[in-house]
């Protein structure tokens, strides 16, 4: 029995204009995300910055995350590290603190440093030993290739990587690939991209998407008139949300989510760190009209 399931995005992460952690901020948003109805949060992911966040921060959001979800809905805490000792170290912090499942990417430091199949293996398998359900995050972002054979080889013999979160190109043809050769193993079959090929990755298997936190609302009936065989409903409620994400996905990155949770109160500012530009005005004015008829939560949470 496949047992994760549902819309888990990513929490932004919120900033004061001078750049400091808005730590209320944070917590609203967590706040915000539960009402929009998520079935679990991830935290510290690449949409959540985590680039430009400071181990001292990165454990403070942490804490703060954890203790002020409170067990409402799971949590996932990034965790990924070039260093195998690092992300081993992490995990056990995610661990004692109470998180549900960690996240990690293949390791990689740039665009020439990267591990090698085993190193790959060997370091989700140390990362194992914690004893925290795992989520591998398929991501372009690392430059390294994790061919279906190596994901099912992983899938298979480590024991506590459950969840996969795909999203390479081809997204649903490595699902798929990827279920046929290990699908026993797999407790979590997840897509990412905000959801742009969601109705496709949920064809081929599926359970759950990792969007961020724009419209989750909107996105979940998606999930869910599929999960009950209803493939017209399914389609509309795609088709509904589409032009969105798709503006998501090739304008706005993650600023998306920040600029609506600004206009709709959640939080007071939508700052991104140097070298992060802010989103263009342009850009910014076309999202809101994409997400307006939608009335989504996000627009409406903090007024």
């Amino acid at each position: 029995m496949t047992q994760y399931r549902g819309i888990w995005p990513v929490a932004p992460t919120a900033f004061h204009p001078d750049g400091t952690l808005d730590l209320e901020g944070n917590r609203r948003v967590l706040d915000c995300m539960i009402d929009q109805g998520v079935d679990g949060i991830c935290i510290l992911a690449n949409y959540s910055e985590q680039f430009l966040l400071s181990d001292a921060e990165r454990e403070t959001l942490t804490r703060l995350s954890l203790d002020h979800v409170a067990g409402r809905v799971p949590v996932i805490v990034t965790i990924s590290h070039f260093a195998t000792d690092i992300a081993v170290a992490r995990a056990k912090q995610a661990k004692e603190m109470g998180a549900a499942i960690v996240m990690m990417m293949a390791p990689y430091h740039g665009a020439l440093l990267k591990g090698t199949p085993e190193q790959t293996f060997e370091q989700f398998s140390r990362v194992g030993e914690v004893g925290i359900p795992i989520m591998l995050q398929d991501a372009p972002l690392s430059g390294v290739d994790l061919p279906v054979p190596l994901l099912a080889r992983m899938a298979r013999d480590i024991e506590m990587l459950k969840l996969f979160k795909i999203e390479s190109v081809g997204t649903a043809a490595k699902l798929r690939g990827l279920l046929a050769e290990a699908g026993d193993h797999i407790d979590g079959p997840f897509d990412g991209e905000e959801g742009i090929t969601l109705m496709a990755d949920l064809d081929a298997g599926a359970t759950g998407t990792m969007t961020s936190a724009t419209i989750p609302d909107r996105i979940k009936p998606v999930l869910t008139a599929h999960r009950a065989k209803d493939r017209a409903a399914a389609l509309a409620a795609y088709a509904q949300v589409l032009p969105v994400i798709n503006h998501e996905n090739r304008q706005c990155g993650f600023r998306a989510a920040k600029e609506a949770m600004a206009e709709g109160g959640v939080i007071r500012s939508a700052f991104c760190r140097h070298p992060i530009a802010a989103l263009p005005a342009e850009v910014r004015t076309q999202l809101l009209e994409l997400l307006r008829p939608l009335d989504p939560v996000v627009l409406n949470w903090g007024k």
